[in-house]
């Protein structure tokens, strides 16, 4: 188990590497299946730590209300469509993405 401290820079760590990618961009590993979708009323990086973690009870949840699942075909054509930009984070092999409206810095 790790320490709070750990906790604390793990997640700091991952928060550091997420990125809003097009998804032209993550269209490749796509295609190889290990992009998976995390809901928008998650944390991306909490969902990214809990499968560092390894935190099966967290992630059989959310597989089964669907709050974090492949992504399926209409999905993936609905984001070509526009080229939506999503939040990714890389937690090798997977790239959890969630799309969230991205607000401009524009006030």
């Amino acid at each position: 188990m790790l320490e709070s401290n750990d906790h604390a820079e793990l997640s700091a760590s991952l928060n550091g590497e997420t990125a809003k990618l097009h998804w032209q961009e993550l269209q490749p590993h796509y295609a190889r299946g290990v992009v998976i979708r995390v809901a928008g009323n998650l944390d991306l990086v909490e969902v990214a730590l809990r499968l560092t973690l390894d935190d099966k009870p967290a992630f059989e949840s959310w597989l089964r209300t669907g709050a974090v699942s492949r992504i399926d075909v209409e999905q993936a054509q609905a984001w070509a469509m526009r080229d939506a930009q999503l939040w990714a984070v890389v937690v090798a092999p997977w790239i959890l993405v969630q799309e969230k409206r991205i607000v401009s810095d524009l006030n």
